[in-house]
């Protein structure tokens, strides 16, 4: 991988992992259409996103610690379980066995069937279309002090879907939270909150498994994407959280559809291939 490479996904990453467009997918579009390569394939992705997710650390930093603090009390019995936050923390932790589980039991299909850019062109379009049915018929009435176990169980088979590239994880899960009667805000924070414990778990996998694979991974090149991962995913958490107060998700449906239909016809004329070139 070269630095330029690093940049650009790096940059790529940041702007798009928030966003219910799929980081995943415009790693991989990005990576086949301009390096003729896989972008450093599932484990660089997911070492990548380390760096987005540390953003997400910082910018609810407050609310985070906040959560640990009072889950770990509730443990010892020195505030009600059914503290507000300490429920967030349970929230968190049951939310994310889905997407764990299944990444373990598919994590061959993960990192080489599903980077297929027929499915990431597919998944697109569809759950653009899953995006744009929940926004259209969201009650938005609930908020993240209503979440029960049920649908923090629920929201985490949402965010599992984002296994496969081109569905999203913020999109998944906060179309999931739309269909449950959820406000964008709240879907699109609890959304946040769900994807720390499992992008760092993977994250940190990876990067264990990337050395064994590899006895000379391009360790510089991976530092400088997770750095600018940061600082952009930074600002686009920021912008977002904004946008959705007064703005629905249409502007995303609209160029996940045309994203995919211009996926579509590349690989029909074969102006890029489908899977990943041979190593």
């Amino acid at each position: 991988m070269s630095w330029i490479e690093a940049v650009v996904l790096g940059i790529v990453q940041g702007l798009t992992e928030f966003l219910p467009i799929s980081s995943s997918a415009h790693q991989l579009i990005v990576a086949r259409l301009f390096f003729d390569n896989d972008g450093g394939g599932s484990a660089f992705t997911a070492i990548n996103q380390l760096g987005t997710e540390a953003a997400v650390i910082v910018y609810f930093w407050r609310d985070i610690a906040r959560i640990i603090k009072q889950w770990a009390l509730s443990l010892v019995g020195k505030v009600p379980r059914s503290d507000p936050d300490a429920r967030m923390g349970w929230l968190v932790i049951i939310g994310t066995l889905p997407i764990g589980i299944l990444g373990l039991l598919f994590q061959d299909k993960i990192d080489s069937t599903l980077r297929n850019l027929w499915i990431t062109a597919s998944m697109l379009l569809v759950f653009g279309i899953v995006l744009y049915v929940a926004d259209s018929i969201a009650r938005q009435r609930k908020s993240l002090e209503q979440i029960t176990p049920r649908d923090g169980v629920a929201f985490g088979f949402w965010q599992a879907c984002a296994l496969i590239p081109g569905v999203s994880r913020s999109g998944g899960t906060i179309a999931g939270g739309l269909f449950m009667g959820y406000t964008r805000e709240a879907a699109a924070r609890y959304s946040f909150l769900l994807a720390i414990p499992a992008v760092l778990a993977s994250g940190l996998f990876k990067v264990v498994k990337i050395g064994e694979d590899d006895p000379n991974p391009p360790w510089g090149p991976i530092a400088i994407a997770t750095v600018i991962a940061f600082v952009v995913g930074y600002a686009v958490i920021a912008w977002l959280m904004r946008y959705i107060t007064t703005h629905d998700f249409k502007p995303f449906v609209i160029y996940r559809v045309v994203l995919a239909l211009v996926i579509f016809g590349l690989l029909a004329f074969g102006a890029v291939d489908a899977a990943a070139p041979p190593v």
